[in-house]
């Protein structure tokens, strides 16, 4: 029975992928924001977009790769390309980002959310340094969306994201566009050693969800897609992980090009892989995996040891 149902499953999910109506030229002017350009994930989904004729403002902490990845977009097509380099762990960098992006191409199309910080990785990420690198306290920023409490891990990986979305959204509502959030399998489905990451994923996660439904309730015609991905494919993170987890980084030009159609089709959800549609369905069934199975994905001798 249990096989049964699972191939049923399979079956469900392979024809929602296999009923695709993504349209290229839907994108061809369309005016984008995006967030974590400079590499990995970030960088594959501002050559597709420039390959597909959008104009670009991408944003990310390091300029010299951020003018690198400007002067491609440029060769692969694209219209208009302008770039702002901002730390978004700055609680004024958000407001600085999308004016720049409004006075640049007049309005948005599209906001796409991809930005990420660093978390420790290993069983020190349930400990006391990493907890304090989470919640290490900062100035209070201008409030957003009623949100009052703020610190830097959060800014980074959540904060960050709400207050781009507060500013962004009136022109959003005003051309009927998108925002995509590029998020994480691991705020779906809990696992180990990730637990200050794995926490902001989660709140991302959450709200988002909850502001789709405000939208929906308002008659404000905002798509939100929200994208679960593998391992996020930047050096940085492969790095931390590396040893740990058994995990396979998810090829960055196919999870970007299923980021882009998941947008532009105005899709409530990408999956990449899309079995990882499969498990957060499978994680209803089985709330508390036996240790056996997390043993087939964490190398747990190399964890103890990290």
């Amino acid at each position: 029975m249990k096989v049964l149902l699972l191939t049923a499953l399979g079956a469900l999910l392979f024809a929602y992928y296999w009923d695709d109506n993504f349209d290229p030229a839907s994108l061809q002017g369309a005016r984008v924001l995006l967030t974590g350009a400079s590499a990995g994930v970030g960088e594959e989904l501002a050559y597709h977009y420039a390959r597909l004729g959008s104009h670009l403002v991408l944003t990310a902490y390091t300029e010299a790769l951020l003018q690198k990845v400007v002067g491609n977009c440029r060769k692969l097509g694209a219209p208009k390309v302008f770039y702002i380099a901002a730390d978004m762990a700055s609680p004024e960098a958000p407001e600085h980002v999308v004016q720049f992006a409004l006075d640049k191409l007049g309005g948005l199309d599209y906001l796409v959310l991809n930005h990420i910080g660093g978390a420790p990785a290993g069983m020190r990420s349930r400990s006391a340094q990493a907890t304090s690198w989470l919640l290490q306290a900062q100035p209070r920023p201008r409030l957003c969306f009623r949100l009052v409490t703020h610190s830097r891990g959060l800014q980074v990986n959540f904060l960050s994201y709400v207050q781009l979305t507060s500013l962004a959204l009136p022109s959003l509502t005003d051309s009927k566009g998108s925002l995509v959030v590029v998020s994480s399998l691991l705020g779906r489905v809990p696992t180990s050693f990730s637990t200050p990451y794995s926490a902001s994923k989660f709140a991302l996660d959450g709200f988002f969800r909850s502001l789709r439904r405000e939208l929906d309730v308002q008659d404000v015609n905002v798509a939100i897609t929200m994208c679960v991905l593998g391992l996020r494919d930047r050096a940085f993170v492969a790095e931390r992980v590396r040893g740990v987890t058994r995990a396979k980084e998810a090829p960055r030009p196919k999870a970007a090009l299923a980021v882009i159609r998941g947008g532009a089709t105005r899709s409530s959800g990408v999956f990449y892989p899309w079995r990882f549609h499969l498990l957060c369905l499978l994680r209803g069934w089985l709330p508390r995996p036996r240790a056996w199975f997390i043993r087939q994905e964490f190398n747990v001798t190399s964890a103890a040891a990290a």
